[in-house]
């Protein structure tokens, strides 16, 4: 294969966001190839209606050809650092390069100016402090939109000439292929162990969490989570105008019943629709978010906490029934998460496992004094059950259907049932919403839906929360997660 005089690159990986950097990338004048590992014959049309050659997991042999052939490669999200792609790059000396990154170059040379960037990462809590930054930028008024690691890659986002600026949700497998990609504001949330299969150690996978910070020059704003001692000690390192967040002690903290910041107060946490201890933490990252940035005024924070609900999965309330709180957080694929969501309630009668991600369960259990039940399902059960040994009553249960029927028989006014796994669903189910799904669906099928409304009533206000990050993903702020 020999280099033709448009730049050639490789896009390894035709899933959503590879078949989203290709059309990008001809869009923009390149010669694309594409390879992936498994060539379903899906992939193999989209190939052939972008009139791109298509690679069936390619030979050593043969993806060092292709790859010195080319002037970037942009690995999809689902390649992970140990792939040779990435070793044969780098020996190469090609360019290794993100959707986001991709986007953030392509941006600079807008005509008429780049639009603003904000950033989120974190092990836990980025889809939901993403979609709470959205909110506040769209009380501002502003035309805005969640891209990254959402259902908008970024490189089509900064093809809409409607938008005034993005909120990207990075994931470390987008930021560990960033050299230049950098955010007006920046906000790292939390690290805790995840993903160690496709990172090379947990120090790779903080190297790509730094990256967020990285490229940031001193007028920018890098913003991390006062509690977490990593976030904090990266944030030193950061060469942007450091700001933190957190229940106690931050520069956006809480302080009589409200949120507020270096300016003054933000909003009463009496009028946020969401307020348990992790909607807190993250609504004041959002708010440093939108505030150091200059895009929002505290005003139009206030109005979008006042209506702000969260996407599913994420501490979502199913209803209320004889006094007894149903609560889907399924998408606390980890520990953290989890223990984030334990951190919120009293009385849990919790229901907890999944796939083994083969990290460490006992932080799930921190606060063990807060559950009086534990329903270990899935390929986990048995660490489950270890991490909680001193929970009075562990029951076993083959599948999520006979866990629900079991807290359904012994959950008790003022008791809550949570779904938070603090792992993954893939032993099980396709994905973390699937099984957050069954999960709604049996709840509701238990109830006479004229006995009790099945939508979430408000949720209670703790008057001390306290600093935590939330459980994977939407509404919660703590979690940091969705996809990697």
């Amino acid at each position: 294969m020999t280099a033709a005089d448009s730049p050639t690159a490789l896009v390894y990986g035709l899933a959503v966001a590879g078949q989203a950097t290709a059309r990008a990338l001809l869009r923009r004048g390149y010669t694309v190839v594409v390879a992936d590992d498994v060539v379903t014959d899906e992939r193999r049309h989209v190939a052939t209606e972008l009139g791109v050659e298509l690679l069936d997991a390619p030979t050593a042999e043969q993806l060092r050809e292709v790859v010195a052939a080319c002037s970037i490669v942009s690995p999809a999200p689902g390649i992970p650092e140990t792939h040779r792609l990435i070793e044969v790059s780098n020996e190469l000396g090609v360019e290794l390069v993100s959707e986001i990154e991709l986007a953030y170059r392509w941006e600079q040379q807008r005509e008429g100016g780049p639009r603003p960037f904000l950033a989120v990462t974190g092990t836990d809590g980025k889809t939901t402090t993403t979609l709470i930054a959205v909110g506040m930028l769209r009380a501002a008024g502003l035309s805005t939109i969640d891209a990254g690691n959402t259902d908008t890659p970024l490189v089509d986002a900064i093809d809409d000439d409607g938008f005034d600026a993005f909120v990207v949700e990075c994931a470390s497998f987008r930021l560990a292929w960033t050299p230049s990609f950098r955010a007006d504001a920046a906000v790292w949330l939390n690290l805790a162990p995840d993903h160690l299969n496709w990172h090379r150690s947990m120090d790779s996978y903080r190297a790509a969490k730094f990256q967020i910070w990285a490229n940031q020059r001193s007028d920018d704003t890098a913003i991390g989570f006062v509690s977490d001692a990593t976030v904090i000690a990266c944030l030193d390192g950061a060469p942007a105008r450091h700001r933190t967040f957190g229940a106690d002690d931050a520069d956006y903290t809480v302080r009589d019943g409200a949120l507020v910041g270096p300016a003054g107060p933000i909003c009463e946490i009496a009028t946020m629709r969401r307020s348990l201890p992790h909607d807190i933490t993250n609504a004041l990252a959002a708010a440093a978010l939108v505030l150091e940035s200059g895009l929002a005024t505290p005003g139009d924070v206030a109005r979008a906490l006042e209506t702000f609900v969260g996407p599913p999965h994420r501490l979502e309330h199913v209803g209320r029934w004889n006094g007894i709180d149903w609560f889907n957080d399924s998408k606390a694929t980890t520990p953290h998460a989890a223990a984030v969501a334990i951190k919120a309630f009293d009385h849990i009668v919790l229901i907890a496992g999944g796939k083994d991600k083969y990290v460490d369960l006992a932080e799930m259990a921190t606060d063990a004094d807060r559950v009086d039940t534990v329903i270990a399902i899935g390929q986990t059960t048995d660490k489950i059950v270890d991490a909680f040994a001193s929970v009075d009553r562990i029951e076993r249960r083959a599948t999520l259907t006979e866990a629900v029927e079991l807290a359904a028989s012994i959950a008790t006014p003022g008791q809550t049932v949570l779904l938070s796994p603090g792992c993954a669903s893939l032993d099980q189910y396709p994905s973390f919403e699937a099984r957050g799904d069954e999960f709604r669906t049996l709840v509701l099928a238990l109830h006479d839906p004229d006995a009790a409304s099945t939508t979430a009533t408000p949720m209670p206000t703790s008057a001390t929360p306290t600093p935590t990050d939330s459980p994977s993903s939407p509404p919660s702020p703590s979690n940091q997660g969705r996809r990697p």
